[in-house]
């Protein structure tokens, strides 16, 4: 980390085991490889927690580059007015949500948020129909058509998108895409609404027993 004065002091250690689900060893890691992706000048302690790192930088980490949902995931933990860049407690932020010790309300609430594109509070067909481009590529030779989006929705649940959780590859998302005897808004809308909320969501995820350990990322 070039040098003693880029080490998070003891007493701010302290503070961020306290505000989040990681360990002292992975905080340390976790500001290791925040300040690699910064110049030299910035690498201080003082200089890296005030230092903000471009989507391009964090997106080359090789944890998130193979992830189908790494801008949305930046996005969401993005604390910057334009939200195209992430501070270190941005970062850390991430990397407690996606570990193994986030509890799955929290996993589920993150979850959420990444699916909800236009970041109105709820999932709806167009949500759905860019999550599933997500998942299937987003190439000519990739997208579905409409007519292959609306029978895809129409015919695939909630757990079988295989809403596990955006810590893996896209390999681990699409082999997830099986049919299922219920559609996704019906499965999921109790209210009948039209959209899934989050406690709508929440509910099915609940009953998807690998997404709490299949919904990390670990540097």
């Amino acid at each position: 980390m070039g040098g003693s004065g880029s080490r998070l002091s003891k007493e701010l250690l302290a503070e961020y085991q306290d505000l989040t689900f990681l360990t002292k060893q992975e905080i340390l890691l976790a500001h290791r490889r925040f300040c690699e992706l910064l110049p030299q000048e910035q690498r201080s302690m003082e200089e890296s927690l005030r230092a903000q790192v471009s989507f391009e930088q964090i997106l080359s980490l090789p944890e998130l580059k193979a992830n189908p949902f790494k801008e949305r995931i930046c996005r969401v933990f993005s604390t910057a007015p334009t939200r195209d860049s992430l501070s270190f407690e941005d970062f850390l932020d991430l990397l407690s949500v996606f570990s193994d010790t986030a509890t799955p309300d929290i996993k589920s609430h993150y979850a959420f948020r990444i699916f909800d594109f236009d970041d109105d509070g709820t999932l709806n067909r167009e949500d759905l129909s860019r999550l599933v481009n997500c998942l299937t590529g987003e190439g000519e030779d990739t997208r579905l058509s409409a007519a292959e989006m609306k029978q895809l929705i129409d015919n695939v649940s909630v757990a079988g998108l295989g809403l596990a959780g955006p810590g893996s590859g896209r390999e681990g998302w699409t082999c997830g895409l099986k049919p299922s005897h219920s559609q996704i808004l019906e499965e999921s809308d109790i209210d009948r609404d039209g959209t899934i909320n989050l406690s709508e969501f929440q509910h099915v995820i609940s009953r998807s027993p690998d997404f709490a350990s299949s919904f990390k990322i670990v540097l």
